[in-house]
């Protein structure tokens, strides 16, 4: 699979641009600031019908405008495929496929699949569980639509079930009936998706030490383990037991939503004893165990996304990475960097036909490759 071009219109700070795309390797480079980052969430907002920054769509629009719309032609499995994107926030979204329309925006996700690397991608570790959660979430949303469907339902009774406890609290009247029909409807897709996580996780560990050895040189040991309460009761149990707690809170404080990841490096938590360039590493090896699951599950290559992947990487480091993709076996991959020179010397190196585009203030110019 691979993108063959795509087109941006008033999506961030790019009024028009058509970019092509080489089915291997495209660099942007440019100064900080400029849009390469943003050419990159295009193509994953293509991917998944929404940034991977996780930001609303009312701040994807070009300052002064009121609509975005981005167009991507795919190649998939040999066949065509056109992504069309067009949005007006607050307003209407509606993703095409085709020339046809999506019923619900979540069919579209898994179709193509993507993983992006970013400098930011350290709060995998350094930040609360939310953030692992969510890894996990994008993960085996790709992986199965009923995942996401299932992780949909939960969610949408998990907010009704809050929005009672806290009604409940300013009437000063507990309905525990009431509260129970909503442990009911959480149950099924609690376990649905707590099952998932767990046979995931158990594919997931190996393949995450082994691109961890690649990339550090065998360095470091590191592990994962899948943190959750269900691992032990049921769900159904869990919430009978938090009741009370949870009238007190006005929240629901036990669930699948509260589940985690532990990183652990040399034996002990990686966000407090890892260095720079063991952290970089770590995440690095995340998103790359991501990739090949993916890549194993859907039995085509996702599209890798790699944003100034060299930031806090030693020379060594950026070797390991470098080598494991473009001479391993991924796909079509789209790199960005501050240093023209570096990017092509390292590139280069390694023999690849590759696309090179320079960014600048919202405008990507495509240049020779020497």
């Amino acid at each position: 699979m691979h993108l063959q071009h795509f087109i941006l219109t008033n999506f961030k700070n790019y009024a028009y641009q058509r970019a092509e795309c080489s089915p291997r390797l495209n660099c942007y480079v440019g100064r900080n600031g400029m849009g390469k980052t943003n050419l990159l969430d295009a193509v994953y907002y293509l991917c998944l019908g929404k940034s991977h920054f996780n930001l609303p769509d009312s701040l994807l629009t070009r300052h002064e405008t009121d609509f975005f719309r981005l167009e991507g032609q795919f190649i998939r499995n040999g066949r065509p495929e056109q992504i069309v994107a067009k949005v007006v926030p607050r307003k209407k979204k509606e993703l095409e496929r085709n020339g046809q329309a999506y019923q619900r925006l979540s069919e579209h996700v898994g179709l193509l699949p993507v993983v992006m690397i970013a400098p930011d991608d350290t709060y995998l570790a350094t930040e609360g569980s939310e953030a692992r959660r969510r890894f996990l979430d994008n993960t085996l949303s790709q992986l199965d639509n009923q995942y996401l469907q299932q992780l949909i339902t939960y969610n949408k009774v998990l907010q009704q079930r809050n929005a009672l406890l806290k009604q409940m609290a300013e009437r000063g009247h507990y309905n525990a009936t009431l509260l129970e029909a909503y442990d009911q409807q959480l149950s099924g897709p609690g376990m649905a998706i707590h099952q998932a996580r767990q046979a995931f996780m158990e594919q997931f560990v190996d393949v995450l030490q082994e691109k961890y050895r690649i990339i550090s040189g065998e360095a470091e040991a590191i592990d994962c383990t899948y943190e959750s309460k269900l691992n032990d009761a049921s769900i159904e149990q869990l919430l009978a037991e938090s009741r009370e707690k949870d009238r007190i809170l006005q929240r629901t404080t036990a669930g699948i939503h509260r589940d985690d990841l532990n990183l652990s490096i040399g034996g002990y938590a990686l966000k407090r004893f890892a260095s720079q360039g063991q952290l970089k590493s770590f995440v690095l090896a995340l998103r790359l165990a991501q990739y090949r699951l993916l890549q194993n599950e859907k039995k085509i290559s996702p599209i890798l996304l790699l944003d100034d992947i060299f930031d806090k990487l030693d020379n060594s480091r950026v070797r390991h990475l470098l080598g494991l993709l473009l001479e391993g076996d991924f796909g079509q991959a789209f790199i960005t960097d501050t240093d023209e020179t570096r990017l092509s010397a390292i590139v280069g190196h390694y023999g690849q036909e590759y696309i090179k585009y320079a960014v600048e203030n919202g405008t990507a110019t495509q240049i020779p490759v020497q």
